[in-house]
């Protein structure tokens, strides 16, 4: 297989279904409001039958397929996993740019991996602006991580890391000439595993970007995110193994989807059926192309699903530093050289903001251990939207994924620390347009992680409530394993299996639909015929008015619904978890909250030798030195660091000498660190990296102020740093000045 190509499967009468003739109305209906709209529902009715026909034997097309997708772009494979030595089912694609794409083979190329939880691949690059899109639209090269729906046999989430990283060995193979390690996207539960393999393999990722990835799982606000609970309430993870052991095995990919499914019933149960039957002559091709990813289920081997239930969901073990490979490495999320931008959304029901951004107070104790290991976090938090449109939306995908596309080398290259990436409008009255990329202005403004803790409100209760949920989960596993398991897996065979399958309560309804039902034969001459006659009800119809009221009050009924639902589970949950009794008869006390160790003697000597030498050297450089390290004193007086600053620094530095970009990232470091370490004595010694030719210390004082000022007005404090440094540039170098 050399392709892996998009593919579509509409059926060609769905060309004409937002085409509808209005021929002349019989019986009278035109005047008759009643019969207008019966006759226009019951054509809805029959035109909804065959979407539903269609989406079934799409379904079934993709299904059909070796490896099924959703990508709207063209790809060429570049590895299989299944050929590794521990074979995985995995693939490598490189994404073909389209004809109006020119890309530049100096651009750091990006890896978007997409998540396998319970759908197929593509998501990421499901439309045209989409993550892949804006990247390439930026001149980078682009590569996809997708997968097979059935996993090899054997395979295990630590075979899967350890393809992904000569996956990623590869790209670097092929983009020698690029500045920089590639950029990583990992979405949803992809990110999590971008995170595993930054922390084992950091010499191989560059900037990582996890959008509503899960990562602190037990993270979340009481009354708001009540998936957390449900491992909880089932008794922990022998439901899982037991729903595998049913599988022969296999989980189906399709029990996840229901889980996601649940979370909302009334879109589930009602409002998305009713907003494409109350639309049926022009949402259809939208609908089916939605469909053609959410309905594509994937399975996952039992022992993998185990472990991310166990390890990931209950357990919550990697933030707090406790997942050990095979070979006895702990992977430790302090270990990732890369940038880390999160990206979230208080809309989002599945990761919400507290679950994708508490591992950073997990992880580290203090802004100042932040810095010291060299991290730098950026994050954002979008308003409302849902956890799907922040792969999918092309708002989005215009906006936050386009800033962090053409802004990467700039987060790559920002001083350690927590960043808030802050988007505002481009408008006809922005100074210095020019340096602007796209129709947003991002500035990175300096965060803490107090500001985190606001966003996650860790709760100490809650914490060992979900460590009592880990024990219970330990203990019901193992009496399933011993009990129960081996006469599951005796009475279970493959014949069963696929009964179970094609019964589920994912497959179940596309079946209906299917031509597996001998009454869909006739309904596709049904729906031509209505076509051909199409009578809409007109828009001013009372009865229309009336359906919509009576949508209205399902959707509240069944929000109603959840509501109780989900107060009453977690008031069980507490109940349950909450009670001193139980925790006592477990030793649930707070050392048995997952907590991340503390920093290693390794690591606090490597540190401490770091700060030793940024003291003994903090005269050393020059000119180019100078400029970096007055720039950043400027800068952190100022509210952030803002895209045009970065644009003019870059435009300078094509126009003279070009310094590398990770050869500039660490001279930026350095003089961070210093001013860090010592503002004032960093400040003194700069005198001393100044050459002595007054004309090039101007024009590098002109540089200074460029820069400076390329997003406009300064601060106060700022401004007065800026005349700091204009009186040390054009200072006579004297001997006092050079440091003893």
């Amino acid at each position: 297989m050399s392709k892996v190509a998009s593919q579509s499967s509409h059926p060609r009468s769905l060309s004409r279904v937002s085409k509808p003739t209005t021929p002349a109305s019989p019986l009278g209906c035109a005047q008759n409001p009643w019969l207008e709209y019966c006759l226009d529902a019951m054509q809805r009715m029959v035109l909804f039958a065959d979407l539903m026909r269609q989406r079934s034997e799409q379904n079934q097309a993709q299904q059909a397929k070796t490896v099924p997708h959703v990508l709207s772009f063209e790809a060429e494979l570049v590895l299989d996993a299944r050929t590794f030595s521990k074979a995985v089912n995995y693939l490598l694609v490189r994404i073909q740019p389209l004809a109006t794409q020119v890309l530049d083979p100096k651009k750091r190329p990006f890896v978007v991996v997409d998540p396998r939880a319970g759908h197929g691949p593509g998501i990421g690059g499901f439309k045209a602006d989409s993550e892949i899109g804006v990247a390439m639209a930026a001149g980078h090269p682009c590569y996809f991580v997708g997968f097979t729906p059935d996993p090899m046999p054997g395979q295990t989430i630590e075979d899967i890391m350890h393809a992904e990283a000569k996956f990623l060995e590869k790209v670097i193979e092929l983009h020698p000439d690029a500045e920089g390690k590639p950029c990583i996207i990992g979405n949803c539960q992809a990110g999590w595993a971008v995170m595993m393999l930054a922390a084992t393999r950091p010499e191989l990722c560059g900037p990582v970007i996890v959008p509503g990835a899960p990562l602190s799982y037990w993270a979340g606000v009481e009354g708001e995110n009540p998936m957390r609970y449900t491992g909880g309430l089932s008794g922990g993870s022998w439901i899982t193994a037991l729903t595998s052991d049913l599988g022969n095995g296999i989980f189906d990919g399709g029990n996840l989807v229901k889980n996601f499914e649940n979370l909302n019933p009334a879109n589930t149960l009602w409002g998305k059926n009713y907003d494409i039957w109350s639309n049926i002559d022009h949402g259809g091709a939208r609908f089916l192309e939605f469909e053609k990813w959410w309905g594509g289920h994937v399975n996952l081997n039992g022992e993998e699903i185990q472990w991310i239930v166990d390890q990931l969901f209950i357990g919550n073990r990697l933030s707090s530093g406790q997942i050990v490979t095979q070979a006895g490495e702990q992977i430790d999320l302090r270990n990732i050289h890369s940038p880390i931008i999160c990206f979230c959304s208080k809309g989002d029901n599945i990761t919400p903001p507290p679950q994708a951004l508490g591992w950073i107070s997990d992880v580290y104790a203090s802004d100042d251990e932040l810095r010291l290991c060299g991290q730098t976090i950026v994050y954002a938090v979008h308003d409302h939207v849902g956890h799907l449109g922040i792969f999918v939306s092309g708002s989005v995908a215009k906006k936050e994924h386009q800033e962090f596309a053409s802004n990467i080398d700039l987060i790559d290259v920002l001083p350690p620390g927590l960043y808030e990436a802050v988007l505002t409008p481009k408008t006809a009255e922005v100074v210095n347009p020019e340096w602007v990329e796209g129709d947003w202005i991002v500035r990175f403004e300096p965060r803490t992680l107090a500001d985190i803790c606001q966003i996650v409100q860790p709760n100490q209760d809650d914490a060992l409530r979900f460590a009592t949920v880990a024990r219970v989960s330990e203990i019901n596993l193992e009496g399933y394993r011993r009990w129960v398991q081996p006469w599951v897996r005796l009475a279970v065979n493959t014949p069963l299996n696929q009964c179970f399958k094609s019964w589920s309560a994912a497959l179940a309804p596309a079946s209906v639909f299917s031509h597996q039902n001998p009454m869909m034969s006739i309904l596709p001459q049904c729906a031509e015929w209505v076509r051909q006659h199409r009578l809409p009800v007109a828009a001013d119809n009372p009865l229309l008015k009336w359906q919509n009221g009576y949508s209205e009050q399902m959707m509240n009924g069944l929000n109603l619904y959840r509501d109780q639902r989900d107060r009453a589970m977690e008031q069980l949950f507490i109940s349950i978890y909450g009670s001193p009794i139980l925790q006592q008869m477990l030793g649930i006390t707070a050392a048995s909250c997952p907590a991340m160790p503390a920093i290693t003697p390794e690591r606090h000597a490597f540190i401490q030798q770091r700060i030793a030498y940024f003291n003994a050297n903090m005269a050393e450089g020059g000119l180019r030195e100078a400029v970096i390290r007055a720039l950043l004193y400027i800068g952190m007086a100022g509210d952030g660091v803002d895209e045009r600053a970065f644009n003019a620094l870059r435009l300078i530095r094509s126009q003279n000498e070009a310094l590398p970009l990770s050869e500039f990232k660490q001279q930026l470091r350095e003089q961070y660190f210093s001013l860090r370490l010592d503002p004032d004595r960093a400040l003194a010694t700069m005198v001393d990296m100044l050459p002595a030719d007054l004309a090039k210390r101007q024009a590098a004082l002109e540089v200074i102020r460029r820069i400076a000022g390329a997003a406009g007005e300064m601060s106060a404090v700022a401004t007065a740093r800026l005349h700091e440094i204009e009186a040390l540039f054009v200072a006579e170098k004297t001997p006092q000045h050079s440091l003893q």
